[in-house]
């Protein structure tokens, strides 16, 4: 039986990796190994290794990787150690990692290093901060590529990937979001305590390269949110480098009767209020992902998702500038809802993920990388 590691860091990758994880579980043919580590395993941003815990996965292992603030190149060091013990010890057959976050780079690094098969989810994707960085890096590492589309498929290609490692999957969440099992409005309104129907969601991340004027953006950002009167649900921002002070604009916020503020939310219950919303405001990548799978319109904010963003009309682009802001959210306050996009997949990632797994050929790859011409 064939063991399959997988890495999950935050509460966005594990959403997008449940669906995968579900399937392995289940399965007779491979046995599942998960990592969680990262913002999972922080107090500050909910405890989210817990809600983890609670699918019932086999073989879990915490791993604290980090300290709040703790600088990023000094956690990118700790976590390849940690995780070059761990594969040592697991020694899985493939290691799966998902998307730009340093701790799907340290696992590339560690298993590359190990001799395991690496695959990459999600990679071949354009943003506008040290993310992008890290997420190709983690292409370079990984023998096997899981990607949303074409677009994605060919980009890796001029990257210099192999075209038969890779395989386009859809983005795996989107199984999730096309279900008939998430939770009802008013079951999700009574589990977090939400007293307001009509609202929009805040999302808002720090950008690392513009972490000198993060301070300035934040304080800009939520301006414009309260003086816009609407109703909000915040929820906390990554952990970035420049996070403290989103979240110190968020506390500012927590008397306000029309802001409702989580460090977490489960990935279900959010995908629930992302759909019967007015709009999502921020930078995160569910506006320019997940909100348009549901007709959902986003406000994008800044510079975060840069390159991400093709002509959807459901999407307004805007500064960090107030008034601007302000201007977007009054234009989107009242709109309908926007026709469906599915840029990103079709909803049947598992059924293409089993495919892969399934196929022979993709067990006996050379662990040796070349760069195609």
């Amino acid at each position: 039986m064939k063991k399959l590691l997988f890495i999950t860091g935050t509460r966005a990758d594990f959403g997008k990796l449940k669906p995968l994880l579900n399937l392995v579980q289940n399965s007779s043919e491979f046995e599942l190994h998960l990592i969680v580590t990262g913002m999972h395993m922080m107090s500050s941003y909910g405890s989210a290794y817990l809600e983890v815990l609670k699918q019932g996965y086999k073989n879990v292992y915490l791993i604290n990787n980090q300290f709040l603030n703790e600088p990023m190149s000094s956690v990118l060091g700790n976590t390849i150690n940690l995780f070059s013990r761990f594969f040592s010890e697991i020694k899985p057959d493939m290691v799966f990692i998902h998307g730009d976050r340093l701790e799907a780079l340290a696992g590339a690094i560690s298993g590359a290093f190990e001799n395991i098969l690496v695959c990459h989810i999600e990679g071949g994707e354009i943003s506008g901060t040290i993310d992008e960085s890290i997420r190709h890096a983690v292409s370079k590492f990984a023998h096997l590529h899981l990607v949303s589309n074409k677009e994605a498929k060919n980009l890796l290609i001029r990257m210099g990937e192999d075209e038969s490692k890779i395989f386009i999957i859809g983005s795996p969440d989107l199984d999730i979001m096309a279900s008939d099992n998430l939770p009802s409005l008013k079951e999700t309104f009574i589990h977090y305590n939400i007293g307001f129907e009509n609202y929009a969601i805040s999302l808002f991340h720090p950008v690392t390269t513009e972490n000198t004027l993060m301070q300035k953006y934040a304080k800009s950002y939520f301006n414009a949110l309260k003086n816009s009167s609407l109703n909000y649900i915040v929820i906390f921002p990554n952990n970035d480098n420049g996070s403290k002070f989103i979240i110190n604009g968020i506390s500012n916020l927590k008397d306000l009767k029309n802001f409702k503020i989580f460090p977490s939310i489960r990935f279900e219950y959010f995908l629930t209020l992302l759909k019967n919303s007015k709009f999502i405001i921020g930078n995160s990548s569910a506006g320019v992902r997940e909100a348009p799978f549901y007709g959902v319109g986003a406000i994008n904010v800044g510079t975060r998702q840069n390159g991400r963003v093709k002509n959807i009309n459901s999407i307004i682009n805007t500064s960090y500038d107030e008034d601007e802001i302000l201007k977007a959210i009054n234009l989107l306050k009242n709109s309908p809802k926007f026709e469906i996009n599915k840029e990103f997949g079709f909803g049947d990632s598992v059924s293409r993920f089993k495919e892969f797994l399934n196929n022979d050929e993709i067990w006996k790859t050379n662990l040796q990388k070349r760069f195609v011409l």
